[in-house]
C-alpha cells in the first residue's frame, strides 16, 4: 500500500511541475529541459526541440536500440525524425506521463532536479 501512496504522490508532483504556465515570450531554460527530459524517456529519443511559439516537438527516435553500446561513441544509429504538433502543452506531456514502475522512478529524479525544496515524499 505504502508503495502505491508514493507512486501516487511522485505522479501528483509531476503533473503540479508540468501544470506550470510556460510565458509567452521566453521559456525559462529549467522548464523547457524538464520538458525535454520527460519527452526524451517518452519516445526513447536522442535529440528533443520544442516550438513553444509554433506548438512543435521536432524528435529523433532511436528505431533500435541494439545498435546502441554505451561503451564507446554512437555516431550511426538509426532514427526516425518527427515533427508533432501540440493544442494544449500540459496535456501533450502529462500523455507522456507513463505509470511503471521504472518511469516513476525516472520522475522521482526530475522532481529533485527541477524542484528547488527537497521534500520527503515518502509518508
Amino acid at each position: 500500500m505504502e508503495n502505491s501512496t508514493l507512486h501516487g504522490r511522485i505522479l501528483e508532483e509531476m503533473n503540479y511541475l508540468l501544470a506550470q504556465e510556460v510565458p509567452k515570450q521566453k521559456v525559462p531554460q529549467k522548464l523547457e529541459n524538464l520538458h525535454k527530459d520527460l519527452l526524451r524517456k517518452h519516445y526513447n529519443a536522442a535529440d528533443v526541440s520544442i516550438d513553444y511559439h509554433r506548438r512543435r516537438v521536432k524528435l529523433a527516435i532511436v528505431m533500435d536500440d541494439a545498435d546502441y553500446d554505451p561503451k564507446k561513441i554512437n555516431l550511426h544509429l538509426p532514427t526516425l525524425h518527427t515533427n508533432l504538433w501540440f493544442r494544449n502543452l500540459y496535456d501533450f506531456l502529462k500523455a507522456c506521463l507513463d505509470k511503471d514502475a521504472k518511469s516513476v522512478a525516472f520522475y522521482s529524479s526530475l522532481l529533485q532536479t527541477y524542484t528547488n525544496n527537497k521534500k520527503e515524499l515518502a509518508y
